[in-house]
């Protein structure tokens, strides 16, 4: 289960929130307008009119049903309205004041013989003009595409930064910023971010890429990478900028799917964009060679997940687009966004065909409307093509990116200066070093450590560092109350040795507990610095809940404490544990490992069999010992690394996981002899505007005989009130246990598609979840307690009852309908379990809760 929110994103929110409590509303007069547009004569509203402010460049269009709104800092007189086949029409402004302005637009008669207007027909796709030419567009992708060639190559150059936005001018007089307002940056007051921003991050990377058409082959040469970096102490640089790229990736409007903040979009280009998009001719531009087509285009339903702007398609016969302009409806369900402005531009090439020159993406994310907010912009440059021009094999080898320079001689602004494809303005040169400034300002280290132990639950001392909290009290029904404190030694005290230990009291057993474990680093970096490569010791004396193996949390988490139904069969674990874990840069990894433990069994857990006479016999002690292997592979993964766990970002591509445990009777007083193998495969499955799915499928063999039950498949159950996703919801702690089985999870967030659709419901920005969770398996005869008396019996209850079982032909399913993105964080599952419902005290119906913050 993972009940923490995700680090980098918490970081972003935080950083919002913080300036939420000193900025407050701006204080400079604004001036809002809004109205409707309509035919003079019919009456009928009139969408996508440009508005916008004579002799600047501020403005917007009308809506689908002819409504617009603009707001102005500045004080203006007039403002402008136009539209294809009208004659235009300016308007007063009154300064300061908010004003309806409603404008009637009268038919230009010059041009009656080349335009019939209709006012506002119904709309559709059959002898539609623009839809035909849409179609046109769609035919011809293929063609136009970088694809089309056996060979493209070209030099990228890209910069992304950040900055705190639509700052009030109270906020940014503070007294704290007295001396640092050379921090702060002045803009255009309608541009995405205000008039205030405080620049907080930038990076700049010039690379060569090779393309390659058979074999399928994207080859990106890092030439040179710069970054504003904060104090390692606090932030995972490395997982920061995966993030920021993830959020602001590559903009192809070729492809069928646009990624924006981790969603996809369907881009107006796609196959299907017809079904799902209103098209409508804007505009001819005579003045370009060839012409060109302005192509306006906005959702059908402007609710889904969907851009609406403006597309300029040449009349050449090959339908290419030259220009783009993305942006997307306020009413969308991507949670945060406050803005979103993505332009893409072609260059006719020496082929004649349109390749990308420059895509910019700009998103502004906040808590509120007028609120102060985080703003972001990715820009990439291209030049350079060579077209259709071979390359030696080994130019395509090895991984996507690899890294190509020195990074000693091309990281100074002497290289940059001539490197970079677009100049830099003074604001962002001076963000590397302002970054640096920063860091020495006392107010901002504390706060950027008080965050980090809100976070990541660990106080920074220096060498050591204290955590993490949420494990400090916690409580069970073996232990009662329980309280535990530790630490770890950081990059301070040296980047290849580490410590880690604790030490927890139960006041109701009145034991005590530990762990101390010791790290060896082989790359000189921090043990969680990707590519890991280290070797460990580690020993532990605790309690454990048998079977439950959970991701991203730790089991004494104080919201752990909280558990339905009995709780009361528990295990102490001995475990002496040696393991070499190393990754390679393709994101294929390998962790080799020797386990020795003893478990004890607790609370009302016994270890008993049968003896020669048929009566029950308690085994007392279980010994084991393990030797062990993993295999990962995780193409193209990114993840942001936190204190405690790796977040992944999660993409689109598959991870693969292979699991080796060999029992080693005899030795170090190991008692079972078997080998266990398991697999596990997960993928995200992108459904454009119908959501996404997260799909796993995991299966399982242990070869062996007489292996007893502790050691066999304990299927993962959850008896909290929290929804665990890799978990059974409605399962019982011990209930089924298995030395074969396979199984199916999948996670279907519809982002939103039907409660969008819901006139009330819609304004809540609510979204569909559904899951399913199906498990087949079984119990050999030899490894059933049943058929060998020697065996370990499986638990009884007080009353002699079995309470674990194993699986027949029937599979073990249940599953969920949910609501996720309530107060844009929290997520409630009606949990509904379909098989084996005679079991004692199972629950066919549950309702969980999970904490998600996404976009």
């Amino acid at each position: 289960m993972k009940t923490i929110i995700k680090p980098v994103w918490s970081k972003m929110l935080l950083m919002i929130c913080l300036v939420q409590i000193y900025s407050g509303t701006a204080i400079a007069q604004s001036t809002t307008i809004k109205g409707t547009v309509t035919d003079a004569k019919s009456g009928e509203t009139l969408p996508y009119v440009s508005i916008l402010i004579p002799g600047t460049t501020m403005g917007t269009v009308s809506d689908a049903d002819g409504r617009y709104a603009l707001t102005l800092v500045e004080n203006h007189a007039k403002v402008k309205f136009t539209y294809i086949g009208y004659l235009s029409v300016e308007k007063e402004i009154k300064p300061g004041v908010s004003q309806v302005i409603d404008v009637k637009m009268a038919v230009d008669a010059s041009m009656l013989k080349e335009v019939t207007v209709k006012g506002k027909a119904k709309y559709r796709n059959r002898d539609n003009p623009a839809v035909q030419l849409i179609r046109e567009v769609i035919a011809h992708k293929d063609q136009n595409k970088m694809a089309s060639n056996n060979y493209v190559e070209y030099e990228q150059y890209e910069k992304i930064s950040f900055a705190l936005s639509n700052l009030s001018e109270s906020f940014r007089e503070k007294r704290i910023f007295k001396n640092y307002q050379f921090l702060f940056k002045d803009q255009d007051s309608a541009a995405i971010g205000g008039k205030n921003m405080l620049p907080a991050y930038i990076q700049e990377k010039l690379s060569q890429v090779y393309f390659r058409k058979n074999p399928y082959t994207k080859k990106q040469l890092v030439l040179a990478n710069r970054r504003a970096e904060f104090d390692a102490k606090f932030v995972d640089n490395d997982g920061l900028s995966a993030y920021f790229n993830r959020l602001y990736e590559d903009i192809n409007l070729y492809d069928n799917d646009i990624s924006i903040a981790t969603n996809l979009l369907l881009s107006p280009i796609a196959n299907t964009a017809p079904t799902f998009y209103k098209f409508f001719i804007r505009d001819t531009v005579k003045t370009n060679t060839p012409w060109l087509v302005e192509l306006g285009f906005v959702p059908r339903n402007k609710t889904d997940m969907l851009f609406e702007g403006k597309l300029y398609v040449t009349l050449d016969g090959n339908y290419g687009v030259q220009n783009a302009y993305l942006t997307v409806n306020k009413d969308i369900n991507l949670n945060f966004m406050r803005d979103l402005e993505a332009h893409i531009e072609f260059e006719k090439g020496a082929d004649g065909r349109y390749h990308l020159n420059k895509t910019s993406l700009a998103m502004e994310f906040a808590l509120g409307e007028k609120n102060a907010g985080f703003y972001g912009q990715r820009i990439v440059n291209f030049k350079n093509y060579v077209i259709n021009q071979s390359r030696p094999d080994s130019i395509y080898k090895g991984p996507g990116e690899e890294i190509a320079y020195n990074p000693q001689v091309r990281t100074g602004e002497s290289f940059w200066n001539s490197a970079r494809h677009i100049p830099l303005d003074k604001m962002e040169l001076d963000i590397y070093k302002n970054i640096d400034t920063l860091q020495t300002i006392p107010s901002f280290r504390r706060t950027m450590d008080i965050s980090t132990l809100l976070l990541s639950g660990y106080k920074s001392l220096g060498k050591v560092e204290i955590g993490p909290v949420n494990t400090f009290y916690s409580f069970n029904p073996i232990e009662g109350f329980r309280l535990r404190f530790g630490g770890r030694t950081t990059t301070d005290l040296s980047k290849r040795v580490y410590f880690e230990t604790y030490a927890a009291y139960g006041f109701k057993d009145e034991k005590w507990k530990y762990f101390l474990s010791g790290t060896y680093s082989f790359n000189n970096k921090s043990v969680y610095h990707f590519p890991l490569n280290y070797i460990r010791a580690s020993y532990q004396r605790d309690t454990k809940i048998p079977g439950q193996d959970l991701q991203f949390v730790q089991e004494d988490n104080f919201l752990l404490s909280f558990k339905r139904g009995e709780n009361n069969r528990w295990l102490y674990n001995d475990v002496y544990k040696m393991e070499y874990v190393r990754e390679l840069e393709n994101h294929f990894s390998y962790r080799i490992g020797f386990t020795q433990w003893r478990q004890t069994p607790a609370g009302i857990l016994r270890y008993e069999r049968l003896n020669d006479e048929g009566g029950l016999q308690n085994a007392g002690t279980l010994s084991n010992t393990e030797a062990n292997l993993e295999l990962r592979y995780a193409p193209n993964e990114q993840f942001y690394q936190g204190k405690l766990y790796r977040t992944p970002i999660i993409n689109k591509y598959p991870i693969f996981t292979l699991r080796y445990n060999a029992g080693l009777k005899g030795v170090f007083e190991g008692q079972n002899r078997y080998h266990n193998v398991s697999a596990n495969i997960s993928k995200r499955v992108y459904l454009s505007q119908f959501g996404y799915a997260d799909v796993t499928t995991e299966g399982g063999y242990i070869f062996g005989s007489k292996i007893l039950f502790p050691l066999l498949t304990i299927h993962r159950a959850n008896q909290t009130y929290a929804y665990q996703l890799n978990s059974y919801n409605l399962m019982n702690f011990l209930e089924f246990v298995s030395d074969h089985y396979a199984s199916l999870d999948v996670q279907y967030y519809m982002n939103g598609f039907l409660f969008n659709k819901i006139p009330l419901i819609k304004k809540l920005k609510l979204r569909e979840v559904f899951s399913f969770k199906g498990l087949m398996g079984g119990l050999r005869d030899e490894n059933n307690p049943a058929m060998n008396p020697s065996l370990y019996r499986f638990p009884m209850d007080e009353n002699g009852k079995p309470i674990t079982y194993t699986l027949s032909r029937e599979p073990y399913i249940e599953g969920s309908i949910g609501i996720a993105n309530i107060f844009k964080l929290l997520r409630v599952d009606l949990v509904k379990r379909f098989t084996y419902l005679d079991n004692p005290n199972v629950s066919e119906w549950g309702v969980r809760a999970r904490f998600r913050l996404d976009f």
